[in-house]
């Protein structure tokens, strides 16, 4: 199967959530999560016009309010986190904080507390109907529990977009995670809500922090089939990748019928990620980003929340991802044959010293090989698509070898 050329068009607007404020979501200049990340991103995308098309609404961020954090996080943790904000000296371990991975800093608990806002703030557009799409880039911090900073991440975001969006009436939430790490954050904070289907591909956990999110997690006793983990072999490639998407989410997505899509874009499964073993190119995951849009339109409307995530190749990869989820959120997809800017590339030369890319795609054909072809029992990446298919989709009454 090949790529589509465009995603369709979207009608009404989308909702960008930014402003410079989400770059204070900083652990140190040594830390792989550089709020440059950010900066790059929002550049790129506004060199490219993408923030002046008719459909975009770029909205600024506001600070969630401890309520707001207490609908997925205990209240005893917010207050740990904000105790060790105000005192970073004081570490904080018991709570997943102070650690290499997630440092105790000054500000940590307003800087979270904002990028969880800015989720927030995208889920309120959907449920007021003001926006079809919405995105935050510098959201998708996916690893942080009810009790617990992990990975990078103090407060979920994604988790309480999902938790706005059904206490504002919505009944389903398909969140789909396409980050090299398991969402295991976020799918733990679900783990016993059937309201809420959690659909994980990531680098497997035998390879892999956080070391879990294989394909017998599949939620809690009052909630079988609500958390769905997909276990990559660390060889995976473009068309294995996407093979594997499509062999489980869309036959999921029709089974559950969501209401809204929520999904996390980590970028690191990029070749380039120092952070991973994936082989994965930025053409596929636009493509990627392109075939979750087109879900949302045949199963909900439209209605769509995209976040950020992981990604740790600063100038390479992260910003031309994300600039091509805002163009497809925006229903003006960006060419991957189409030149990277040249006052961009300027800028990363004279900021960062660096050569940045080109093009906004790696000059790759993205092909793969849809599951009705058949499986093959010798491939790993099909041996783990069906490990998972064998223990979910008869929970939604599918086939395992045959739908």
């Amino acid at each position: 199967m090949r790529i589509k050329s465009s995603p369709p068009t979207v009608p009404g607007s989308v909702h960008v959530v930014w402003d410079e404020s989400l770059m204070a979501y900083n652990f140190g200049a040594h830390h792989p999560m550089q709020p440059a990340r950010l900066d790059l991103t929002a550049r790129l995308a506004r060199e490219l016009g993408l923030f002046d098309l008719p459909a975009v609404e770029v909205i600024p961020s506001v600070l969630a309010t401890d309520d707001e954090l207490a609908t997925v996080h205990s209240r005893e943790y917010i207050e740990a986190v904000r105790h060790i904000s105000a005192h970073p000296d004081d570490g904080g371990p018991a709570w997943g904080l102070g650690t290499e991975d997630t440092p105790a800093a000054a500000g940590i608990h307003e800087a979270s507390a904002r990028i969880a806002g800015a989720s927030l703030t995208a889920a309120d557009s959907l449920l007021s109907g003001t926006a079809l799409h919405a995105v935050n880039f510098s959201g998708g911090l996916h690893h942080a529990s009810r009790n617990r900073a992990s990975g990078f991440c103090i407060y979920n975001d994604a988790a309480a977009a999902i938790a706005r969006l059904l206490d504002g009436g919505t009944s389903r939430v398909m969140y789909i995670d396409i980050d090299a790490h398991h969402g295991d954050g976020t799918e733990s904070i679900f783990w016993n809500d059937p309201r809420v289907l959690t659909v994980s591909l990531h680098e497997t956990g035998m390879r892999l922090f956080p070391g879990s999110g294989f394909a017998n997690e599949i939620g809690g006793p009052g909630a079988q089939g609500s958390a769905v983990n997909v276990a990559l072999p660390d060889t995976i490639d473009d068309g294995g990748w996407l093979r594997a998407f499509h062999a489980i989410v869309p036959q999921l997505a029709g089974a559950f019928e969501p209401e809204v899509i929520v999904s996390q874009h980590g970028c690191d499964s990029h070749h380039l990620d120092p952070l991973s073993h994936l082989g994965i190119s930025v053409d596929a995951q636009r493509q990627a980003a392109v075939d979750i849009a087109e879900l949302a339109v045949r199963h909900c409307g439209g209605r769509w929340l995209a976040t950020g995530g992981g990604g740790y190749s600063l100038t390479d990869v992260v910003p031309r991802v994300w600039s091509h989820l805002i163009g497809i959120a925006a229903g003006e997809p960006v060419p991957v044959t189409r030149p990277v800017p040249e006052a961009w590339r300027e800028y990363v030369d004279t900021t960062y010293g660096i050569d940045a890319p080109r093009l906004m795609g790696d000059d790759v054909d993205v092909w793969w090989r849809s599951w009705e072809v058949g499986y093959d029992p010798n491939n790993d990446v099909d041996r783990t698509v069906v490990a998972t298919r064998k223990e979910v989709f008869p929970l939604y009454g599918l086939d395992p070898w045959f739908d």
